[in-house]
């Protein structure tokens, strides 16, 4: 049987960690999935042709399943970590340090993607950046390292900056899906799939890049502890932000695709901002580019803020390098932010000879099918939890959710099919990586263990050696064993002041 982690209680919140409220906790729910994605997918996806919608609509259903999964996880366990919280508890410690290591690699790969569609929409006003690649390498770092600074100031801090960046970019979007469709051109969205691949095969493809914009769907699970009143604010947040993000998605991509001719789509790095250009006039354009900057800029905030989250819960329990777990006064678990932002950075500068197009479309499928496999054992966690855990769920619910809870997990494991062979691979290796780092970590653990019982033993034998009549040379080792282990802890004990 494997083992089965079970707190008895959520963790006390940190001093220094202020709550979010429902709003807060929404507006990063729904920024930190309409982000980059919705931006530039529609320049993606004009190669397959107006059947994306279609994979659109289903990964709208398979991300609503997702979102009810991490509702009900979300009420019945608050606790910092989301999707590694839960797999840890249903599954032990390796299925949950895999949960942590893809989703920590899925968040700072994925944040590489926002800050390039970042600097993508910022050229439709600095010409410069879409020829220039080493400067728009520097301007996409630059963005980085500044959120990361605010992120490092405090969690409320970035939760302000968050809601507004939600509200600013949330206005223009919707002027667009809602009234740009009077402008749509139906010869624009022929044929209805361009690609040439099989009906079904066009749809897994659009399903795994259009998945992008969603992921997201657990924002408001990874901080609970900082989530004020989470059983309740925590499934709200989750299931009314993906419904936005949907509704959103939808009715924007149809009607960029209907509004540019598919070739003028394929080629644009600001689609939404094109469309409007062409069907309100030049200020439209203008107005859409800022929101789309505003946009990518509030997304690379929130995910910055959770980049640092999961790896402090891992390393809280052990299970991460414990350098993660150190939090400032604020409470913000400083190493995990600058160590993922520095990852950023490196990735970035790896990939900023590719266009930005092509650095988009590599580094979200990366980052996507390192996050499906959180998703596949969130959803495996919850099947179990309902059986060994069921006073933590509704009973009268108990079918529905376990129906829901296999298509979630069936979805997720059918979108990794859309990822492609290369995709996989690449992905599949980067999980590979991560074994090697709990195999050190499990080490090292059972090492402090057998030599805090060593000592211990050394302690209580040295504390009857007259009635023991110990040996000279014993008694001496035994002496030796426990002054090397008070050594020891005060070293440590004066590095980490230092």
């Amino acid at each position: 049987m494997s083992p089965v982690v079970v707190p008895t209680a959520a963790p006390t919140r940190a001093p220094g960690r202020r709550g979010l409220g429902l709003w807060m906790a929404t507006a990063l729910v729904v920024g930190n999935m309409i982000g980059s994605g919705i931006f530039l997918l529609p320049s993606s996806l004009a190669g397959f042709g107006s059947i994306s919608i279609v994979g659109w609509v289903l990964t709208a259903g398979g991300a609503l399943m997702l979102a009810l999964v991490f509702a009900r996880l979300g009420r019945a366990f608050p606790t910092t970590g989301g999707p590694y919280a839960y797999a840890r508890r249903a599954f032990g410690d390796f299925t949950g340090f895999l949960t942590a290591w893809g989703y920590w690699i899925a968040v700072w790969v994925g944040n590489a993607a926002i800050a390039v569609a970042f600097v993508g929409y910022l050229g439709y006003f600095w010409g410069d950046l879409g020829t220039n690649r080493p400067l728009a390498a520097a301007v996409a770092i630059g963005a980085v390292w500044l959120l990361t600074a605010v992120n490092a100031a405090g969690i409320r801090s970035a939760g302000a900056v968050q809601t507004i960046t939600t509200a600013l970019k949330l206005l223009p979007l919707a002027a667009i899906g809602l009234v740009g469709i009077f402008f749509i051109d139906s010869a624009n969205l022929t044929p209805f799939n361009a690609s040439t691949q099989s009906g079904y095969g066009a749809v897994t493809s659009v399903a795994a890049l259009t998945l992008w914009a969603f992921i997201g769907i657990e924002s408001a699970t990874i901080p609970a502890e900082d989530v004020e009143n989470p059983r309740r604010n925590i499934p709200r947040a989750t299931v009314v932000g993906t419904l936005v993000a949907a509704a959103v998605y939808i009715l924007g991509t149809v009607a960029v695709m209907g509004i540019l001719p598919s070739s003028q789509l394929a080629a644009s790095t600001a689609p939404f901002a094109d469309a409007a250009e062409l069907a309100f006039g030049g200020w439209a354009g203008t107005t859409v580019a800022v929101a789309a900057c505003i946009s990518a800029f509030g997304a690379l905030n929130g995910w910055i803020l959770l980049q640092a989250q999961v790896p402090f819960a891992a390393a809280r329990d052990a299970i991460f390098p414990a350098a993660f777990a150190r939090t400032t006064k604020q409470g913000v678990p400083v190493v995990g932010l600058v160590t993922s932002s520095a990852l950023v950075t490196a990735l970035t500068l790896t990939r900023y000879n590719a266009s930005l197009i092509d650095q988009f479309n590599f580094v979200i499928l990366l980052a996507t099918l390192t996050t499906l496999v959180p998703y596949v054992f969130s959803a495996a966690a919850e099947l179990l939890l309902l059986v060994t855990d069921p006073q933590r769920f509704d009973a009268r619910t108990f079918r529905r959710d376990a129906v829901v809870a296999v298509i979630a997990m069936a979805y997720s494991i059918w979108t990794v099919a859309g990822s492609g062979y290369a995709v996989v691979y690449q992905g599949f290796i980067l999980l590979l990586l991560g074994i090697p780092v709990f195999c050190g970590m499990k080490f090292a653990a059972a090492r402090k263990g057998t030599r805090v019982v060593a000592t211990g033993t050394a302690q209580a034998i040295l504390a009857h050696r007259t009635e023991l009549h110990l040996p000279d040379d014993l008694d001496a080792a035994l002496e030796q064993l426990t002054a090397t282990e008070h050594a020891r802890r005060d070293t440590a004990a004066s590095t980490e002041k230092g």
